[in-house]
């Protein structure tokens, strides 16, 4: 079975038993409870689209290792196509979610470990690359959503991962076996998690020799003994509770987030992708930081899509879209959505390919692509809250719409065009409240900002791959400038 259904994919899901605990109580249903199901709906599209043939050539590829038919995100990229289509497919899903649909960071993972474990064994004759084409066929095979874990909680982040007061605060290697290792520490912000089959662990930050427990890569199936996730809270999560699909914005789709602890884990040694050369650690974060950094030129995209359309629809139903400084606002959310797409389909024209033949993007227009994520977003938000105006934020619920008394008195203040009826008025200002403030505003607003990394991480790259002195270089030449 090369590719699931939605459904199939929910139902496998639904048998695996994993450890998820949220407001202070084990989950006893993840798939169905109201709060996480919108997340689990996310995912579900990346498996229903691709049961589709108009997205088929976006949506699923044939394996070059199996010839068959697979999903895009279980694929390795092997052209600057690959990494142009990867684009494209997120910003798709963006559109038809409006939410983080949460396996580009396994998707990222795979490409990242699959050429950094080729040039680990080319130094060492070490096995992790066959380790890992094992653990991708696998998750190929059987259309398997991956989850990529790479931040540690860091503690303090003046020190190094061996010099914590608390070694766990990385996650590291506490015991080693003839048949595998055992690990402790916890990776946080785990972007779908717990709506995933597998997880890719990856180390967080470079590394030097003293450091050699926390350089470990790996894989573990998610209900792994002594493996456990905590759910984070979200802004408006608890509306979900309430009933009213109206008020919750976006119903049926969402995020999740969560704190994985990984205590006492084992993991057998045909798992393993990196364990012990800390030299190599650096190399995984920064080719994995890039895959992550170009895939917010696509999904951000769709979400933001979707939120230029809210704002328009609410200008409509507010009597105000002639208005030149509307339109003005709705260009200019475009001009920065559509320069968040130019970015990320930029630094997939210029990939490359790595030793191991998969293709890497071109890292320092990555990272200039997620840099302008830290801000743009913010601004299209901005424009949105602008366009729709207070009542986003003080509109009565659903259900006082529905009371009897109090319905028609919010009916008959709430108006806006004659023609567009109060209730629907108030859903559009609903999802824009969503997509600025509520629980999707994890997936776009405030995940803009350190998803992929900080604002600084991505700094301190563009100065690695900028390449000034070629370009004192060219501005010594110009100016016809000899030097001893």
């Amino acid at each position: 079975m090369a590719l699931m259904t939605g459904e199939q994919y929910i139902e496998s899901i639904r048998k695996i038993p994993m450890q998820i605990y949220m407001f202070g109580k084990k989950v006893e249903n993840p798939v169905d409870d109201p709060i996480l199901r919108p997340a689990l709906n996310s995912v579900r599209m990346t498996y229903d689209l691709a049961q589709m043939p108009e997205y088929q050539d976006l949506m699923t590829v044939i394996s070059p290792e199996t010839g068959e038919r697979i999903n895009r995100f279980t694929h390795i990229h092997r052209s600057t196509e690959d990494l142009r289509n990867k684009v494209k497919m997120q910003r798709l899903l963006g559109q038809k979610t409006a939410a983080c649909f949460q396996r580009c960071v396994g998707m990222d993972a795979f490409n990242a470990v699959y050429s950094t474990t080729y040039e680990i064994d080319k130094r060492y004759g070490t096995h992790y690359h066959e380790n890992f084409k094992k653990f991708m066929l696998y998750c190929q095979e059987n259309d398997l959503t991956v989850d990529g874990a790479m931040t540690d909680t860091k503690g303090d982040r003046s020190k190094a991962p061996h010099e914590q007061a608390d070694l766990d605060l990385f996650l590291r290697v506490v015991e080693r076996r003839p048949d595998g290792v055992v690990v402790c520490g916890a990776k946080a912000h785990q972007t779908g998690i717990i709506n995933s089959h597998e997880v890719i662990v990856m180390p967080t930050i470079s590394m030097g020799p003293d450091d050699k427990d926390y350089a470990i890569s790996f894989a573990v199936p998610l209900d792994s003994e002594g493996l456990y996730m905590i759910v984070g809270r979200q802004s408006c999560d608890t509306r979900k509770l309430e009933g009213s699909e109206m008020d919750v914005g976006n119903a049926e789709f969402g995020g999740v987030e969560a704190l994985t602890v990984f205590d006492h884990v084992f993991v057998p040694n045909d798992r393993i992708f990196l364990n012990g050369e800390t030299e190599f650690a650096g190399m995984l974060v920064e080719r994995f930081a890039g895959y992550h950094r170009q895939s917010y030129g696509g999904c951000k995209v769709g979400v933001g899509d979707v939120l230029i359309g809210a704002a328009a629809v609410a200008a409509d139903y507010n009597g105000a879209a002639k208005a030149s400084h509307i339109k003005d606002k709705l260009i200019e959310m475009t001009h920065l959505n559509e320069t968040l797409y130019c970015c990320g389909i930029a630094c997939s024209a210029e990939g490359h390919p790595t030793e191991s033949g998969n293709y890497m993007i071109d890292l320092l227009l990555a990272n200039v692509c997620k840099q302008n994520v830290t801000r743009f977003p913010y601004e299209i938000v901005r424009l949105a809250e602008d366009i729709a105006g207070g009542l986003m934020v003080t509109a009565p619920s659903e259900a006082d719409l529905r009371d009897p008394k109090l319905g028609p008195v919010i009916e008959k203040y709430f108006k806006g065009v004659s023609t567009v009826s109060t209730e629907n008025r108030l859903r559009i200002l609903r999802l824009i409240e969503n997509l600025a403030l509520g629980t999707a505003a994890v997936g776009y607003r405030t995940e803009s900002m350190h998803g992929a990394g900080s604002p600084q991480a991505q700094r301190i790259m563009i100065a690695r791959q900028s390449n000034l002195d070629h370009k004192k270089a060219l501005a010594k030449a110009i100016a016809h400038i000899k030097e001893d």
